[in-house]
């Protein structure tokens, strides 16, 4: 597939086309992975020696703090898309995806202070990770928040698409925080390239299928949301058509 033939999915009647096929099979995979890496992570493996069983909330707190972060950067990407190439399709499915990355955010905080108060003794602390991640999702509410605030689409595209840019600044900080500062209660990656730091290969495989539950949950809603914003795009327009006739 070349790149002209990516961008024929530009096109919103192509999108909701090809989405209407995709859309129940992806939607199924992601139930199904996640049922699987749930079960699997929370009733068959074993309590960790230090952390005993609260290390099992590695299974949504990991995955969801991938999301987190990985949502925005896929909305950097599809705000780009629209400065230069001027698709509509991209920057409402950077809107998509913007609650969705809100919630991951939201549920990485949460599960990280359940993890975080009987390992640290405190619920929350002025970790650089985790301030780096609350700054994350005041952006998240920022970005919703200009997209309601303008009535025109595209000025909204453009103004959002800025504010994206800038918030990928702490999107990245979220991610290498830890290896930006030395000072912090938060551990380094559960997830490495180097093997020696990932974690043992009784958590790792189930949790490498949650990740992928994750993952295939937020391609499904994304796919729908974006389908339901292109059509709210039309019923705007049929009615600025209307009132102007």
């Amino acid at each position: 597939m070349n790149l002209n033939a990516l961008w024929a999915y530009a096109n919103p009647k192509k999108f909701i086309q090809t989405t209407e096929k995709v859309l129940p099979w992806v939607s199924v995979l992601a139930v199904v992975s996640l049922i699987v890496g749930l079960v699997w992570g929370f009733f068959f493996t074993p309590d960790d020696y230090r952390q005993g069983s609260t290390v099992k909330i590695i299974y949504l707190h990991v995955p969801s703090a991938l999301m987190a972060i990985n949502v925005w950067l896929m909305m950097l990407v599809t705000s780009l898309i629209w400065i230069v190439r001027r698709h509509h399709v991209s920057a409402l499915a950077a809107r998509a995806a913007a609650p969705i990355g809100a919630v991951m955010t939201v549920i990485a905080l949460a599960t990280g202070a359940i993890w975080g108060q009987p390992m640290w003794g405190t619920w929350w602390a002025w970790d650089p990770r985790l301030t780096s991640f609350l700054i994350l999702f005041l952006f998240y509410l920022g970005y919703m928040a200009l997209w309601e605030a303008i009535d025109n689409d595209d000025t909204a595209a453009d103004l959002t698409s800025i504010l994206c840019l800038v918030g990928s600044v702490f999107a990245l900080l979220s991610r290498y925080a830890v290896n930006f500062w030395n000072q912090g209660l938060h551990q380094g990656a559960s997830l490495s390239l180097d093997k020696e730091e990932n974690v043992a290969d009784v958590f790792w495989y189930p949790l490498l299928v949650c990740i992928a539950g994750f993952v295939l949950l937020f391609i499904a809603l994304v796919l729908l949301r974006t389908r339901t914003e292109i059509r709210a795009r039309r019923m705007r327009a049929l009615l600025a058509r209307e009132r102007m006739g």
